[in-house]
């Protein structure tokens, strides 16, 4: 019985302190790894974030030269040419605004509710504004007459221009960003 006991206590006295390293090591690793996975997670989140922060920029840049490029002298001096009619040189301007918001649809998903329906409103009322300005044209009016009209009612308005209003709201929210 007593050699039995001694076994027993010999047993315990080497398997014990094995055991207790044994567990310690696997706390140990254990918390390591999860805390490896969780470094991992947050470097992988932060290099996700920079990648959509780029989209989104690129996205704000797109609508910001889209802005730009509906502007009535821009549109203007890219679709005018010297011998049109002002019914051309209106379906050229609209449908050249058309045209670059629909190249430019897929950048809504990068900015704000708010910046995107700014940047349809403010095509909305350019197209809008050529519209009226060309109903009011007489009949074979020349271009030039119809670029004399609009410069004349943008000069009269004293408001800025819608895409000017859309501009100043993207660069803003762009500045948050930052």
């Amino acid at each position: 019985m007593e050699t039995l006991t001694l076994q027993l206590l010999e047993i315990v006295k080497y398997t014990l302190p094995a055991l207790t390293v044994f567990l310690t090591a696997y706390f140990l690793l254990t918390r390591y790894m999860q805390k490896d996975a969780a470094e991992k997670m947050i470097e992988l989140k932060m290099k996700r974030d920079k990648e959509i922060i780029m989209l989104r920029l690129q996205a704000y840049e797109r609508l910001s030269l889209f802005l730009e490029r509906i502007h009535f002298s821009m549109v203007i001096d890219r679709v005018r040419t010297p011998e049109m009619q002002a019914t051309h040189l209106h379906y050229a301007i609209t449908q050249n605004m058309r045209d670059e918001f629909e190249y430019n649809l897929s950048q809504q998903i990068y900015v704000s509710s708010n910046a995107w329906n700014l940047i349809v409103q403010s095509k909305e009322e350019m197209i809008k504004t050529v519209n009226l300005i060309a109903a009011n044209l007489p009949e074979g009016a020349s271009a030039g007459m119809l670029v004399n009209a609009i410069f004349s009612g943008i000069q009269h308005a004293n408001t800025p221009l819608p895409t000017e209003q859309a501009l100043e709201f993207l660069k803003a929210e762009c500045r948050e960003l930052f």
